[in-house]
């Protein structure tokens, strides 16, 4: 990605014109000129007029509350590297056909030449794949999960087209420990804070529900609330997630809590720390300044350790402001957004149950890893294409693919357990999703459309009844009324009479 352009603090062509130059700067960023200065005044106006452009253009690169000041270094370490990297891709392909014996085993053969195809498109995506609006720590990095997620959606498009148990039974190909069905654990039962029967340990259902999920949910949320960058929306899906849970307990005995896990636990404890570190972790990238300066460049030994931890935050601050009240069409965004991430927590759940694949696997870790790479990159694209859909005309690329995959992984499920999915919820649960559903497509015709037919109304009948007051108004001051089609042609009637007489 092309780095905005540099900012400088001042102006460099005035250096050289002394006292008169400093203070004619002062008076043009006032908007006035000095008058004795003639000779300078217009070359300094220029500079500074084009500084300024300069700087609104790069302020309007880096969103709100933020400055950039970068020196445009590019070092080794901004390079593309294609032609090396090429060269040892060739280098490898090279020994593994002149050099290694190829081992007498098909399905070890078959795995190693998948993997191989794998990291051989990893590398063409890494050097030559299209940037995103992300760019640190390097560009390659967010280019090498972009190149993930095709291969992940492809990965779930073969699972899709198989039949339930060769679907399952794959699975083996990657852990042989898989395919196997797993009993689901129980969070509920016994909901008693306190338990005076045991007396040992009359705390031991808290001590029992507290596991290695409970700090997950805590990274699960800080990371969430980076990605969203908004406190509202964050709130809103973790209610709603608890919400789901309590309506899909029967079909999943994984949902199956007590009500102090859900709120006290869950919504209260784990999800609200993290997002209260979260939004005091976007306020100071929020506030800090942005100043981008090449390793070789500093004199220091602090400077240049406090530049490489810098190097992992982000470039320059967009500040999001999600406004869904604003029309109809970011209203809409935003439940769509809501409805996804909903959807993609869902899956988590669905995915390793009808794959049979216990919670603390690997994968299932790794598939956690992998929407926390791109869910970011993917959330500043969506915003980027509502926020100014004249200059990003299309949804970005790994927006597209998070999506994509998360509709994937769901239809996966239906296909792979439609028993399940179809358990019939019951009828007071259906009930208070009906009533919710109702209520925001009331406020939503409401907002949109009844409520601005209704100012409109209003402010059709306040003009029409402000204007006979007014015209009486003026007839009273002694005012001639609006002047007809022909005075505004021909003059006045006055002068129409002298021009006869």
């Amino acid at each position: 990605m092309t780095k905005p352009e540099s900012r400088k603090s001042g102006v460099a062509a005035m250096s050289s014109t002394g006292k008169c130059a400093t203070s004619a700067t002062a008076q043009v960023n006032d908007g006035a000129l000095e008058p004795g200065c003639p000779d300078h005044s217009a070359h300094i106006k220029a500079n500074v007029m084009k500084q300024t452009s300069r700087e609104s253009m790069n302020w309007r690169n880096c969103g709100v509350d933020c400055e950039v000041y970068d020196d445009g270094t590019n070092t080794f370490f901004w390079r593309a590297h294609t032609v090396t990297v090429l060269f040892i891709l060739t280098c490898a392909l090279v020994y593994v056909t002149l050099l290694e014996e190829t081992p007498q085993d098909t399905a070890y053969n078959t795995k190693r030449g998948i993997v191989a195809s794998i990291l051989v498109f990893l590398c063409f995506g890494v050097t030559q794949a299209k940037d995103g609006p992300f760019t640190r720590p390097h560009p390659a990095y967010w280019r090498f999960w972009l190149c993930v997620s095709v291969v992940y959606e492809l990965f779930l498009i073969f699972i899709l087209f198989q039949t339930v148990h060769d679907g399952r039974q794959f699975m083996k190909y990657i852990d042989p420990k898989l395919g196997v069905p797993l009993p689901e654990r129980d969070y509920g039962g016994n909901c008693l804070m306190y338990d005076p029967g045991n007396t040992t340990d009359p705390f031991h259902n808290i001590w029992d529900k507290i596991d290695g999920f409970v700090p997950a949910h805590f990274l699960g949320w800080y990371i969430k609330t980076l990605v969203i960058r908004d406190w509202w929306m964050c709130m809103i899906i973790s209610v709603m997630f608890e919400f789901l849970e309590y309506s899909l307990e029967h079909q999943l005995p994984n949902f199956s809590e007590c009500w102090w896990d859900h709120w006290i636990m869950d919504v209260l404890v784990c999800n609200g720390l993290g997002i209260y570190c979260g939004m005091k972790t976007l306020g100071w990238l929020s506030m800090k300044p942005y100043q981008w300066q090449g390793l070789w460049n500093i004199p220091t030994y602090k400077g240049k350790i406090k530049r490489i931890a810098f190097q992992f935050t982000p470039y320059s601050w967009v500040k999001f402001e999600w406004k869904p009240a604003s029309n109809l069409r970011r209203w809409l965004a935003v439940l769509g957004i809501i409805f996804m991430f909903l959807l993609a927590e869902l899956n988590t759940f669905y995915l390793k149950f009808v794959l049979w694949m216990p919670p603390e696997h690997y994968l299932v870790l790794l598939r956690l890893v992998f929407f926390v790479n791109v869910g970011g990159v993917a959330m500043r694209e969506i915003y980027d294409f509502m926020d100014d859909p004249k200059f990003h005309r299309k949804l970005g690329q790994q927006a597209w693919l998070v999506a994509a995959i998360t509709v994937t992984e769901f239809l996966i499920v239906v296909k792979y357990d439609p028993n399940t999915i179809m358990l019939p919820i019951p009828f007071f649960i259906t009930q208070c999703w009906f009533l919710g559903i109702l209520l925001i497509f009331t406020w939503t015709l409401w907002r949109f459309f009844f409520r601005d037919i209704t100012l409109r109304y209003k402010e059709t009948r306040r003009r029409k009844q402000e204007s006979p007051s007014d015209r009486d108004r003026s007839l009273g001051n002694g005012n001639p009324s609006t002047p007809s089609g022909r005075s505004k042609l021909n003059g006045s009637s006055e002068t129409v009479r002298q021009r006869k007489s």
